[in-house]
């Protein structure tokens, strides 16, 4: 039996989004020092400020009018917090810091930040903090670096209205994740075989289905699975998409677009595997499409699949795969 792998994985997806007036009126107020709240039509004052009132749904951020943006102080009193001994890329701080919930003089909710503290004995709930600017701000939350404990009096806002020059009308949030992945048993035993080549998945003993790749128990008879069945290498395209949006900050996927990805039914699988279709143009890929593997120097899984030459497969015979 392989021994049971582990590796590094990181899941990241740059996310572009538009902002509408409410944020976009915020996030300008952080690259101008400005911290900017919305009034609800009852008189409370939300920071980070919203599009509609989470009690009657009501639409804020009219300027000038109920629902309004507001300024609010940079300085604020904490309501409760979280010691973060060991801080994770991308957060705020390098060094141990404090998460808190600072209502900020002027709100009436409270705003999530880091506070620079020198250890947990130095933060309580009900201590007084300011917040401390980014040298380089560019119109987002990390504008606002951190908070800093503050013994001051309150800071007074300006009464900015929340008009800018120039406004901040978008974002890109990379969103990441970093963990520790371990395949179990069937699917090491899975990418064991991929390295010399082969294909395998595992039987169930019930409905006697094979999937690939396997995942250690039959998803619809709930029983364990441990038979090996080697599948392939050929198999069948059952449906498929036209990839028009080329991949950004991803090496491995420097692939020219248009190009086609796909569900393949490996011959002999219960379970359609997903992969690349190379060697025809885009426009000729097509249901029912028999393909093999391409594997390229030193590679560990096939980098895409080509077509065999052969007639195409009969609809009956992978419909149930669909």
């Amino acid at each position: 039996m392989p021994a049971v792998l582990k590796a590094p994985l990181v899941v990241e997806f740059p996310f572009t989004r538009s902002l509408g007036p409410v944020q976009s009126a915020f996030l300008t107020g952080l690259r101008e020092r400005v911290v900017l709240g919305v009034r609800t039509g009852d008189g409370r004052t939300l920071v980070p400020p919203v599009e509609y009132d989470p009690v009657t749904a009501e639409e804020l951020g009219d300027p000038g009018g109920l629902g309004g943006l507001v300024e609010v102080a940079p300085t604020g009193t904490v309501t409760t917090w979280a010691w973060n001994p060991e801080p994770r890329r991308g957060q705020p701080l390098g060094t141990p810091f404090a998460w808190v919930l600072v209502r900020l003089d002027g709100a009436d909710t409270a705003l999530l930040h880091a506070l620079d503290a020198p250890g947990p004995e130095a933060v309580h709930t009900g201590m007084r903090v300011r917040v401390r600017w980014a040298e380089e701000r560019t119109g987002a939350i990390t504008d606002l670096a951190c908070f800093e404990p503050y013994d001051g009096d309150p800071a007074a806002p300006t009464g900015h209205t929340g008009t800018f020059e120039d406004p901040v009308t978008g974002i890109i949030a990379p969103a990441r994740l970093d963990y520790v992945y371990s395949p179990g048993r069937a699917q090491s035993g899975y990418i064991d075989a991929l390295s010399g080549r082969r294909t395998v998945g595992e039987r169930c003993p019930s409905c006697r289905k094979v999937y690939v790749p396997p995942r250690g128990a039959c998803p619809t008879c709930g029983v364990a699975t441990s038979e090996q069945v080697e599948v392939g290498p050929r198999g069948t395209v059952t449906t498929y998409c036209i990839v028009n949006i080329k991949a950004a900050h991803t090496a491995n996927l420097d692939i020219e677009v248009p190009y086609v990805y796909a569900h393949i039914a490996l011959d002999g699988a219960g379970l359609a595997l997903h992969g690349r279709i190379g060697g025809i143009p885009y426009d000729q890929v097509r249901m029912g499409l028999r393909v093999e593997p391409v594997w390229t120097e030193g590679g560990r899984y096939p980098d895409h699949y080509r077509p065999t030459g052969e007639p195409d497969a009969e609809y009956d015979t992978y419909k149930e795969l669909l």
